[in-house]
């Protein structure tokens, strides 16, 4: 039943919030935030743990402050969500920009594939269309979700603004990614969550942490440059907001080592690269799952025991 009551709520929301006014929508939005952050629930007490970590002197009201805009910015991604199938090319040139357009062309010269570690920061799906119009074809893999319907809908909005999607653990998945990758595509990954309980350990935010392996490891597998992106907003001049997609020079691909060695070595770069983004755009870091060893639950996790 309550399965069906979150299918129903997402599948509602996406039908319905477009028809609204713009200004009421993200009005409305911004209010579930603030009641969100009010209630200070499970998940917004890990946001601003999480927050922590990216701003360490900051005191108590300070971080309630941060992690109140924390929220804001969440929801503002979900409002995104449920327009981004009406924004047209113009759209989303005139709110999506690059903060280094000499580095963008630089490692897209060519007709060479590309791939981006990403954080959950930001929208990345609004990054994801504006480079599908601006750049090239976009691949990417999304993470599977309950219920089943809410997972469908997600394929069907990140087709509909132009992201070609591969679910996560599908057989042959990163064989796939690199022949897209092979093909000229931008393939972006989500690098500062690991889903899967066994990944790269790093040194992230001036924390141990564990990040996905597969930015690395595609990237390595194609001979293409590994990308480090941080994605956040900004007030645009005439009003609303914009999304500015901060970029990293590709990080280095050892000269020696094995490959797991050198898939280690270059996640650690992404994660010095991502870790800078945040620290200087926290409030737009939308992670409320556990990241950091020293806040996991050995019982719940036994294979990654904090320290």
């Amino acid at each position: 039943m309550w399965e069906r009551l979150i299918a129903g709520a997402y599948l509602y929301a996406w039908r319905v919030v477009r028809l609204l006014p713009e200004r009421l929508a993200y009005t409305l939005f911004r209010l579930i935030a603030d009641f969100v952050w009010w209630r200070n629930g499970a998940a917004v007490q890990r946001l601003a743990t999480n927050l922590a970590r990216a701003v360490p002197d900051a005191g108590p009201a300070e971080l309630r402050r941060l992690t109140r805009r924390g929220m804001r910015s969440y929801m503002r991604y979900w409002c995104d969500a449920f327009l981004l199938p009406g924004w047209d090319g113009d759209r989303l040139a005139r709110t999506c920009r690059v903060d280094d357009p000499e580095l963008l062309a630089r490692v897209f010269e060519g007709d060479r594939g590309v791939v981006a570690a990403l954080a959950h920061q930001g929208n990345w799906d609004h990054a994801g269309a504006w480079a599908g119009v601006h750049l090239r074809q976009v691949t990417t893999v999304a993470e599977r979700l309950k219920p089943e319907a809410v997972y469908q809908e997600f394929l069907n909005y990140r087709r509909s603004i132009g992201i070609e999607i591969f679910p996560l653990g599908e057989p042959g998945l990163a064989a796939q990614l690199v022949r897209k990758v092979h093909a000229g595509a931008f393939v972006p990954l989500l690098a500062d969550r690991d889903l899967s309980g066994n990944g790269v350990p790093v040194t992230f935010l001036g924390e141990a942490s564990r990040m996905a392996p597969g930015p690395a490891a595609i990237a390595l597998a194609a001979k293409a440059p590994l990308m480090p992106v941080n994605t956040y907003y900004e007030q645009l001049p005439g009003g609303g907001h914009g999304l500015v997609l901060q970029l990293h020079e590709p990080v280095p691909v050892p000269a020696t080592g094995t490959k797991a060695e050198k898939i280690a070595a270059m996640t650690q770069s992404c994660a010095d690269a991502l870790s800078e983004g945040l620290r200087q755009h926290p409030e737009d870091w939308h992670m409320m799952q556990v990241v950091f060893d020293a806040d996991l639950d050995p019982d719940r996790d036994p294979n990654r025991r904090a320290p």
